[in-house]
């Protein structure tokens, strides 16, 4: 075993060191005349090889073999180049020669088997050369791979599996073999674990090389046959029966070319009808993904509704308005471009749409394509033609020069962001990656990795109704939250039901001081902390004076007038970073976000001080600074 590790350690390219073991002493000779004398012949010898130049590699090797006779490369090469060139006995003589001087060279022993495979038809002899090649190199997984290529190609399968799985034994990271055993599954009619070893070839592949393109090929084709089988339709039905049983409702399944997406759920609840309706289009592909998706949404509602932990996605005319300000730049655009306003509207209400179902969908369908993954393995097929598809529909609305042309950038980058998470995703599951292809800036594959990476902590053991956090959590990170409030499902249906309770509930607070709306609770918390990493603002406080200066000639009860109309407007909310508030009673006057929230303070000070704790304001060191800073005219 010495003597073997010290040969193949001391091995310069083909010339091989004699070693010897005498008691404690072990004796190394490296014949250093001849590598010196040689190799600048054998060098070239491989390279006009590997050119396919082999009348002007023969004359350099039979010299280098006349010099060094008892080099085993030299009549291995020569073997090769025999055989390449039709000569298959010569060829046997030469590697003959070869395995003369180094019975244990691999290459030439893989070389005599392939020759009696493939030109011999003599599988038997051929598996003997193999199985020497493996003793030799037992640990040469391209090698072993190679057999059981060569072997595949002679129609000898399972002679040719059981190198494949050597190989695969010795590194299973090698795509080639993966793909191999995938090509060999198919053959076999076993196309469930064809498409699951080639989807392993297609994810171990780093490169997009032609094995990588022949993978993805082969991926669509085994698919593609086994939708054939139409095993996907009595899976969903099965599982739609399951749903039935534990939501007490009855699932519809129904084709609907008319609806903006590739398939949608209509909760009965939320259109009054006593069966929920799943709709797809038809000319989607594998679209027994599409209802399956569908119905996964379904079972994540009916198991947050038994905590009572459901929410809505709530989006009122109100969110869009805000919105479709956001657009001001685009409409007057589309304006000077002669656009009608009525396609304007109609365009503005579909951005509204489009980007709400990206905030609301994305983060739950990665935790539906899991459990999908995880849970229906036989469907991965289905879901693998179906999410390609869709991936390209994201690819080009967010890539297509026409629509970057026309779409505000803002708007685009944050769509953008939410495609490259499905992208990312894709990828995880099987193996292709298209996330360049979306052209992304740093800070959008930035978010879009965050995203992902929050996705993972919910992944392996989601709560009931946890996908809403992530809803929230990444509608915030891109600026989003504005366009929808998540309501918990009882309380909103309690609430829309008992309209007297609703009323009453106006008339003892309606200044909305009291809310306990959770939007309404989460804006103004996170409006609280934003002020205190400010620390005292001066802002405020000079437009605090400037109130102090506007009441002072006003009677409390006109003050007061004041303070209750910027309350009412106040119940949709205030943000220091708009510039255009307007209050009646103020006439001619222009308020920001803060000049407003300060006079909304010094108005109830100065009226209804006894309240204006409930304003919740940071600001009672502002006023006192402002208050100090007063000096009332003369």
């Amino acid at each position: 075993m010495i003597i073997n590790e010290l040969e193949n350690y001391y091995t310069y390219g083909p010339f091989k060191p004699k070693v010897t073991i005498d008691n404690e002493w072990v004796t190394i000779q490296i014949d250093t005349p001849t590598i010196i004398s040689q190799e600048a012949g054998y060098r070239k010898t491989v390279a006009l090889c590997e050119k396919g130049k082999y009348a002007e590699a023969k004359p350099i090797l039979k010299d280098l073999i006349q010099k060094n006779p008892t080099n085993s490369e030299y009549h291995r090469i020569m073997g090769q180049i025999l055989s390449d060139e039709g000569d298959q006995e010569e060829a046997i003589n030469c590697l003959i020669d070869s395995l003369r001087w180094d019975s244990k060279n691999g290459w030439a022993l893989l070389m005599m088997g392939n020759i009696f495979a493939k030109f011999k038809n003599d599988v038997p002899t051929a598996m003997k050369y193999y199985d020497q090649a493996l003793i030799a190199n037992p640990n040469d997984n391209i090698a072993i791979n190679n057999i059981g290529a060569n072997l595949m190609q002679q129609g000898k399968l399972e002679e040719a599996k059981k190198y494949f799985w050597e190989a695969i034994k010795i590194n299973d990271q090698y795509p080639n073999t993966h793909f191999a055993l995938g090509m060999i599954a198919e053959m076999e009619n076993d196309l469930h674990s064809s498409f699951y070893i080639t989807i392993q070839a297609i994810k171990l592949n780093k490169t997009k090389d032609v094995l990588y393109q022949n993978s993805v090929r082969q991926a669509f084709d085994i698919s593609k046959k086994i939708i054939e089988m139409g095993e996907g339709k009595k899976i969903f039905r099965e599982y739609r029966h399951k749903l039935e049983f534990e939501g007490g409702k009855e699932i519809d399944i129904v084709e609907d070319t008319e609806i903006p997406t590739a398939a949608k759920i209509e909760f009965a609840e939320n259109y009054d009808r006593p069966k929920h309706i799943v709709k797809y289009k038809p000319n989607y592909p594998a679209v027994e993904h599409l209802i399956m998706h569908e119905l996964v949404h379904l079972d994540f509602v009916i198991e947050a509704r038994k905590g009572e932990l459901n929410q809505l996605f709530i989006s009122t005319q109100q969110h869009k308005s805000e919105f479709i300000k956001g657009l001001e730049p685009t409409i007057k655009k589309f304006n000077k471009m002669g656009i009608s306003e009525s396609s304007i509207a109609s365009y503005s209400s579909s951005l509204f749409d489009g980007m709400n179902r990206q905030i609301f969908n994305t983060p739950i369908d990665l935790l539906i394509e899991n459990f999908i993954f995880n849970e229906y393995a036989e469907l991965r097929p289905y879901q693998f033609l179906s999410l390609y598809a869709l991936i390209q529909e994201g690819l080009k609305a967010v890539t297509d020069k026409k629509i970057v042309d026309l779409s505000p950038k803002e708007i685009l980058s944050k769509s953008k962001i939410y495609n490259l998470v499905n992208a990312i995703q894709f990828k995880d599951l099987f193996g292709i990656d298209f996330i360049k292809d979306f052209q992304p800036s740093t800070t959008e594959l930035k978010h879009a990795t965050e995203f992902y990476d929050e996705y993972l902590q919910y992944r392996d053991d989601k709560e009931p109704a946890e996908e809403y956090e992530m809803v929230l959590h990444w509608a915030e990170d891109l600026k989003l939250d504005k366009n929808f409030e998540l309501v918990n499902e009882v309380e909103y249906r309690t609430k829309r039901t008992d309209i007297d309770n609703l009323l009453s509930s106006i008339e003892k607070d309606p200044y909305d001081l009291k809310s306990k709306d959770p939007y309404k609770q989460r804006e103004m918390d996170k409006f609280q902390k934003s002020q205190k990493g400010i620390g005292t603002n001066m802002a405020v406080v000079m437009f605090m004076v400037d109130a102090f200066q506007f009441f002072e000639k006003k009677s409390k009860e006109e003050i007061k007038e004041i303070a209750f109309e910027i309350a009412m407007q106040g119940t949709q909310g205030y943000s220091p970073d708009k510039k255009d508030y307007r209050i009646n009673s103020i006439s001619g006057k222009v308020f920001s976000g803060y000049h407003i929230l300060a006079y909304y303070y010094v108005s109830w000070m100065l009226a209804i001080p006894e309240m204006i704790s409930q304003l919740k304001l940071p600001y009672d060191d502002e006023y006192k600074l402002a208050l100090s800073m007063n000096k009332p005219n003369k």
